[in-house]
């Protein structure tokens, strides 16, 4: 039976830790009880996916978005985060988030997305000093002629998106694009700044929205869940 280093070594093989975020909280956050037999992925440990944890009788979880993310000041059932962390500790079961490692990582999400999309001479949009192969963001060229609503269409269908949003010229073609999963909007200054021309994330806010337009940036925004929740069956094949 596998120990926790073991897992979280192999975790850490597959989403190096030293790409994440520095504002992240990733690695164990929650140290199980003992050996490690039984693993659950997920994209966010809400108190349903505790009860099944505990159900389930798995000894760790691997959820995308960090539970505890910022420090607390008192664990009690009086909130979601609480109940969440009194259930997995009271049965012995640990939590690893890898987040922003993954989305930036060898194979991460950013990097499947490029893939789905068929995009050429794929980069990172600012790459790590240690490998220039990872690092945060993808970028690359999309097929010729394709525009920005064919792009979009084409997310939909294989994310299974129920709403995409386009901001900008829906009919132009969509050169060079930039990858950001999740909560990409923050970041359009340097998308547009390393020469891309449609960014492809999760979610974007009225500003950010208006920011783009302002920088010439097409945006196709698929939903935070969307851009992300299809990762975690590869992140548990590549565990497995």
């Amino acid at each position: 039976m596998p120990s926790i280093p073991d897992v979280t070594a192999a975790l850490e093989r597959i989403a190096p830790l030293r790409l994440a975020a520095e504002w992240d909280s990733v690695g164990l956050l929650v140290a199980p009880r003992g050996d490690v037999k039984r693993i659950m992925t997920c994209l966010t440990l809400t108190p349903e996916v505790a009860d099944e944890a505990v159900r389930e009788r798995i000894d760790l979880v691997i959820a995308h978005h960090p539970l505890p993310f910022r420090p607390i000041g008192r664990i009690t059932p009086d909130t979601a985060t609480g109940r969440v962390l009194l259930a997995l500790v009271g049965t012995g079961c640990g939590v690893w988030s890898s987040h922003t490692a993954w989305d930036s990582g060898p194979g991460g999400i950013n990097h499947q997305l490029a893939a789905m999309l068929s995009l050429a001479s794929v980069t990172p949009i600012t790459p790590d000093s240690e490998d220039a192969s990872v690092g945060f963001g993808r970028m690359g060229r999309a097929p010729e002629g394709t525009t920005v609503a064919e792009m979009a269409r084409l997310l939909a269908d294989r994310l299974r998106a129920p709403q995409t949003q386009i901001v900008g010229d829906r009919d132009r073609v969509a050169g060079r694009v930039g990858i950001v999963c999740g909560s990409g909007g923050d970041l359009i200054g340097e998308v547009a700044a390393a020469g891309c021309q449609t960014l492809v994330t999760g979610e974007l806010k009225l500003h950010q929205a208006l920011e783009a337009i302002a920088s010439g940036l097409a945006v196709i925004a698929v939903g935070h869940h969307t851009s992300e929740h299809f990762s975690l069956v590869s992140l548990g094949d590549r565990l497995a």
